[in-house]
């Protein structure tokens, strides 16, 4: 199984090799997008070349997810918090954009190794921003404060006016994810991929791994959730996260393991159906090697229409 990395490695890119050309001072304009409708762009001039400025655009939250001032709760404190003095918040973001900061590179820590952490740092904004108000979940967690949110129903936005439910108890968070799949053929791959997924937790190797439970319908843990939110053709997938999930280090990658989850999911279902094509085309390969072996002593077979049912039986036009 492969995992998405947290660092947006474009961004990443541009600003390792920003740090390593300051004094050419050369301008700079970039957008781009990335999975999940997470959009950027960075912009520089070499009037001051030690100042960017970076815009993010988050998935657009659904009704039942709660914005406040276009960013999940708790991000700005996040933001604070990860980058102190080398990010400055612009109020308002630019337009288009629910955050614009201002980095300033002549703040960056003087020796490589520090510096290159908080360039990583900086690169996984989205995870920090988006993450936000399920790591300070989390954290309640850990220090088993969770008071006012107890058995509260919490909606984080992951996708495109899509969202996935936490519900925080004394001991255990409760993750939840609606899966949902605009093709029928990922919906149903996705369906098995996931059954497989429930199953392999039961291995003797993954004991220590989160609790996890996959059903057809909503689980008790969602009742009272809007019914446009329950819709999913893929069924419903629940995380039972414990104090042991979250303690030191391994916060930072539960939270973005989560938050990417569907991203995960997709990924290996489209890789999925890359690899079972691949396999078809090569069964049709194999196939009209044969017939065409066969034209050799049987010249009155019409090769053409053969080698046309073979691709239509395989799927393959």
């Amino acid at each position: 199984m492969i995992l998405l990395q947290s660092p947006s490695r474009y961004l990443l890119q541009i600003l390792s090799t920003r740090v390593r050309n300051l004094e050419k001072g050369v301008e700079l304009d970039c957008q781009w997008i990335e999975f999940d409708d997470v959009r950027y762009h960075i912009q520089a001039s070499m009037k001051n070349p030690n100042l960017l400025v970076l815009s993010v655009s988050l998935p657009t939250p659904p009704p039942e997810t709660v914005f406040f001032g276009g960013l999940p709760p708790e991000a700005i404190e996040a933001i604070k918090a990860a980058y102190g003095t080398v990010v400055h918040i612009l109020d308002p973001p630019k337009d288009g954009f629910n955050l614009t900061v201002k980095l300033n590179l002549s703040k960056l820590p003087p020796d490589e190794e520090h510096r290159q952490e908080l360039l990583g740092k900086i690169a996984s904004i989205r995870e920090v921003v988006q993450g936000a108000p399920l790591k300070s979940v989390l954290k309640q967690l850990v220090s088993r404060t969770v008071k006012s949110e107890l058995n509260k129903l919490i909606s984080l936005v992951h996708r495109p006016n899509e969202s996935f439910f936490v519900v925080p108890q004394a001991d255990k968070v409760t993750v939840v994810f609606p899966m949902r799949f605009k093709d029928s053929v990922d919906s149903i791959l996705a369906t098995s991929f996931l059954q497989e997924f429930v199953d392999a937790r039961r291995t003797a190797g993954l004991g220590n791994a989160p609790h996890c439970l996959w059903s057809p319908s909503p689980p008790q843990e969602l009742k009272g959730a809007p019914a446009e939110a329950l819709l999913a053709n893929a069924g419903f997938v629940s995380f039972v996260i414990s104090p042991r999930h979250v303690e030191g280090r391994k916060l930072d990658r539960t939270v973005w393991s989560l938050s990417t989850f569907h991203a995960y999911v997709s990924y290996h279902v489209k890789c999925s159906e890359g690899f079972m094509h691949t396999r078809m085309r090569r069964r049709v390969e194999s196939l009209i090697e044969v017939l065409f072996n066969l034209d050799e002593f049987f010249p009155w077979i019409n090769i053409s229409f053969c080698i046309l049912n073979v691709s239509h039986l395989v799927g393959i036009t």
